[in-house]
């Protein structure tokens, strides 16, 4: 794994390119820029490691949340909100050959010399177009005909395309009001247009459930759907509480994710591993990957731990103590002793840097996509600091070509 510098007098026409051309509408988050001014190159080795240890952590996943499903006394220590447990009593239908399943898992390469995963995106990964036409972008001002990609958009066109009819009505559910949100379903809605299917943009409440069928209420769109493709949170819904939003867990509408995601999308997942492999489930290469995690009591008094809000993205809040803002820690600190069920106590890994062209040191966390069990490509992000979060700049993925020219 190495980082290849974007040519100094190329990258403010890729820049611009990638704002213009590929959906990345959000270049900036406060004073930090957003697009990384490298290339990230991984082996073929190492891309074929990661591909086979992402499928085997999607099939331990998509195992565990069908017992979980099947007997949710077992989810008791996930301590999801009580609105959201509520509901998960309506998945009694929920059939996974009937749904798209995207997930994302998290690898970061450590100083120990191997790799940890962070984490699983279960429930709404994003990333798409900078894990589809970013790698393309960044290879054409390498001009580098031994580097290649997976093309993520592709793979997950192609799984909805297999479940929905040729022309069916899909819509892309979203926060409306947030253009980081839009451009992910903007690119997947004019990629799904070209396929000839009839795409709508919409919001939560815009969506009503009749006979556990999808329906759209937008004016211009009314009628039913033949697909929910859902980018807002599910644990936002309960705050949000659209009125029929109850609907989602029990449509047998095609949707990509269903709420049976929220099992491992919570960091709290871990602690059912040990009640799951009593019912039979494989978690060996969780185990393997995965950092100790444990209950915050159970933390108290070890040493070399970390503290991740259970319903966290983008790393908020995570208590990498020499990451934190002036007074982060602290705050972080007394929100776990004050709500610890909202936590999870981890073991810190510590990530292996990589070299910058200027002396630089950069950590990466290299998300591995899977759409249907299968890997479906990269999205990866870096900052200089040990905490992967919002200030951190997306990075295009591209893998030595060895051998044979693969056409993927």
């Amino acid at each position: 794994m190495r980082l290849i510098p974007i040519p100094r007098e190329e990258y403010e026409a890729y820049r611009l390119n990638l704002m213009f051309d590929c959906y990345k509408w959000d270049p900036q988050f406060l004073d930090h820029n957003t697009i990384a001014k490298y290339a990230l190159v991984i082996t073929k080795e190492e891309h074929e490691q990661l591909s086979e240890w992402t499928e085997k952590l999607d099939e331990e996943t998509r195992a565990a949340e069908l017992v979980l499903n099947g007997d949710r006394k077992l989810a008791g220590p996930l301590a999801l909100p009580k609105k959201l447990s509520k509901e998960l009593q309506r998945m009694d239908n929920y059939d996974p050959g009937g749904h798209v399943r995207l997930m994302r898992y998290d690898f970061h390469p450590t100083t120990e010399g191997g790799w940890a995963v962070s984490e699983v995106n279960s429930d709404v990964p994003g990333g798409f177009a900078e894990a589809s036409l970013m790698p393309e972008e960044a290879r054409i001002r390498l001009k580098e005909s031994s580097l290649w990609y997976i093309n993520f958009g592709d793979i997950l066109v192609k799984a909805i395309a297999d479940k929905v009819p040729e022309g069916g009505r899909i819509m892309l559910v979203h926060c409306t009001s947030y253009s980081d949100d839009r451009q992910v379903m903007q690119f997947l809605g004019d990629a799904l247009k070209e396929k000839g299917f009839h795409v709508i943009y919409g919001a939560a409440d815009h969506i009503h459930f009749r006979e556990k069928q999808a329906h759209s209420i937008l004016d211009g769109n009314e009628g039913k759907l033949d697909a929910i493709i859902r980018f807002t949170p599910l644990e936002w819904l309960t705050e949000i509480r659209p009125k029929k939003w109850d609907g989602y867990f029990d449509t047998t509408t095609v949707s990509c994710n269903h709420p049976v995601a929220i099992y491992a999308q919570t960091k709290r997942f871990p602690l059912v591993w040990d009640a799951l492999e009593q019912k039979g489930v494989c978690l060996d290469t969780w185990r393997k990957l995965l950092p100790d995690t444990l209950e915050v009591k159970d933390a108290k008094g070890k040493e070399g731990y970390i503290y991740k809000p259970a319903c966290g993205r983008v790393g908020e809040n995570i208590s990498i103590k020499e990451a934190c803002w002036e007074g982060e820690y602290d705050k972080i600190m007394k929100d776990v002793k004050r709500h610890p069920k909202k936590y999870l106590a981890q073991k810190r890994f510590y990530s292996r840097p990589l070299a910058g062209q200027d002396g630089e040191q950069y950590h990466v966390c290299l998300g591995s996509y899977t759409v249907q069990g299968k890997h479906a490509g990269y999205y990866a992000r870096i900052t200089e600091s040990q905490r992967i979060d919002s200030n951190a700049a997306d990075i295009p993925v591209l893998i030595e070509r060895s051998g044979e020219r693969d056409d993927r």
